[in-house]
């Protein structure tokens, strides 16, 4: 096992990972990830508390308790862009030096919301704002509006380019005029950028629309089975780089996994398992049927016994949550997003999975669902409930196999490169503390 930690090609890894790790821009990704830790621990939280009540009979999906303890849920992960753009912004005007990184965070978060959202009135006369994109849809394009906006106000800042106040000024007075010029530099071209996509779409998309839009055109026609070992792995690459691809993909697939389902719901009634069909769409549930999107379950429970403190502390808040198919913990916590040394996992461990679910389907030991599960629920549940088979159930757990075959090595690269970091730190801060 020393011999692959070793390896050349896990040694460029390291240096690409470290590389990585130290682009400002990356870093401040990273950092507003971490920092995020709250909205989206909180949001899986009520998100988990609405899967299991309607299981034990106490509310219902849609109704008033359902919808008053998901409304938490709507205010952290659905705005999830919106909370990671504040926090990258300020991380990035930090590590560029600018002056009041609370105030160019703000900046950010009003352009970002001016390519997000759409402001119109109801027939009442209510204003009505769709936040579609304040959510993970918008997240890529957040990562871009933070870098746009931090670097047209550092540009202002060192040609000081600025409203200029006297001295005996209050500070957050003179960073509040400050910014006038820096923002109104970044939002003019944007929103023009806005503006002319409107036009030459016919109002049908904006930059944030259009953007996943022009991701998703391409992926209809995958949808046979060579092109779902095509497709799904997609989804998973794109989440390393910050895009929700399983919004992505789940929108290509959704009609045809509920077709699929209707299909089957008649086959079943007319002849019972043995009339079932086997559609392609079905590998979908490879992505994430342990631990969320990449399989991440068994991860964190090797994080469990990690020698790094900041994957055992990030593990014990991940299990439960990746129970439940919850994985943003994990994900952005670990991290894995811009982490070559764990994307690759992250995207291997998917295909494999995936192989071994077709395997199971050809032989029979798996059979196609025929009631459609659209909610979260805990592992195994949804496969039971879909299929009324303990097979398809036991299979959500015996995926941690393989999954954690791919996932070993690398978390082990990873633990202890993380620990040596931590141990130097300590050591860092002793020395100092002597001197």
């Amino acid at each position: 096992m020393d011999g692959v930690f070793n390896s050349p090609l896990m040694i460029k890894l390291q240096d690409f990972g470290q590389k990585l790790g130290s682009n400002k821009f990356l870093s401040a990704l990273q950092a507003g990830m971490m920092s995020c830790m709250a909205p989206i621990m909180v949001g899986s939280i009520f998100s988990i508390i609405c899967a299991v009540g309607p299981m034990f009979g106490l509310f219902q999906n849609g109704d008033a308790v359902y919808n008053i303890l998901y409304a938490p849920y709507h205010f952290t992960m659905d705005l999830l862009a919106f909370w990671v753009v504040l926090l990258i912004a300020f991380n990035y005007a930090k590590s560029i030096k600018l002056k009041s990184p609370v105030m160019s965070a703000v900046q950010t978060a009003v352009c970002f919301t001016l390519l997000a959202c759409t402001w119109s009135k109801n027939e009442a006369g209510a204003n009505i704002m769709d936040v579609t994109y304040l959510g993970a849809q918008g997240m890529f394009v957040s990562f871009f509006v933070c870098f746009f906006v931090c670097q047209v106000e550092k540009f202002c800042q060192e040609k000081d380019i600025r409203i200029k106040m006297p001295d005996v000024c209050p500070p957050s007075l003179v960073n509040g005029f400050s910014a006038i010029l820096p923002l109104l530099f970044a939002i003019v071209p944007l929103y023009v950028l806005e503006v002319v996509i409107g036009l030459a779409t016919g109002g049908a998309y904006g930059l944030c629309s259009g953007f996943m839009a022009v991701l998703s055109a391409p992926l209809n026609a995958l949808v046979s089975v060579p092109g779902m070992f095509i497709l799904v792995p997609f989804a998973t690459v794109l989440w390393c780089f910050g895009i929700h691809g399983t919004i992505i993909i789940v929108s290509v697939l959704m009609p045809l996994m509920l077709q699929a389902a209707t299909a089957n719901a008649a086959a079943y009634a007319q002849g019972g398992y043995s009339a079932l069909v086997f559609y392609p769409v079905a590998l979908f549930a490879g992505i994430g049927m342990c631990g969320g999107t990449g399989n991440t379950l068994p991860l964190v429970i090797f994080g469990l016994k990690a020698k790094s403190e900041q994957i055992r502390a990030v593990s014990k808040i991940a299990l439960v949550p990746g129970w439940f198919g919850i994985n943003e913990p994990v994900t952005f916590g670990m991290p894995i997003m811009y982490n070559p040394i764990l994307c690759i996992p992250f995207v291997l461990n998917v295909i494999v999975v995936m192989a071994c679910t077709l395997l199971l389907y050809k032989i029979g030991f798996l059979v196609p669902a025929f009631v459609p599960i659209m909610t979260l629920m805990p592992m195994g549940f949804g496969s039971f409930l879909g299929t009324l088979r303990w097979q398809n159930a036991i299979w959500d757990y015996l995926a941690m196999i393989p999954a954690g075959l791919v996932w070993y090595p690398f978390f082990k690269i990873y633990d202890n490169q993380l620990y040596k970091k931590e141990q130097e730190a300590k050591a860092a801060e002793a020395a100092a503390a002597k001197a």
